[in-house]
């Protein structure tokens, strides 16, 4: 059995601005029945609170659609925003991309 990953990325901060295009990725991801979605930080620089909301609004539906979510690549604000905000408990959070299928025990083929 194949199981498919649905990689997310953003250009430089997940925000207010650029919430509805997460919103839109995640649906499409969730849609096409990919197994793993994996939000890849590596360009971001900056996550503001409406951006660390949307993330939680997509964990859940991630889960509701019993998938598994991971983020990936933070930086140091992404990953203090988590922190103080004890979401770092909350979502799996993997050094890079390749991790995040060994993570999830899952043969997983990239999309």
């Amino acid at each position: 059995m194949e199981f498919s990953v649905k990689t997310i990325e953003f250009p430089d901060s997940l925000d207010y601005n650029s919430v509805d295009q997460f919103y839109q990725q995640a649906n499409a991801a969730i849609a096409v029945n990919a197994d793993v979605i994996l939000v890849d930080f590596q360009a971001v620089e900056f996550m503001s609170s409406p951006g660390l909301m949307a993330l939680v609004v997509v964990f859940k539906r991630v889960r509701e659609a019993r998938k598994k979510l991971f983020i990936c690549s933070i930086n140091e604000q992404v990953k203090m925003l988590l922190e103080l905000t004890g979401m770092d408990r909350v979502f799996e959070v993997v050094e890079r991309s390749t991790e995040a299928p060994t993570l999830a025990n899952l043969p997983v083929t990239a999309s």
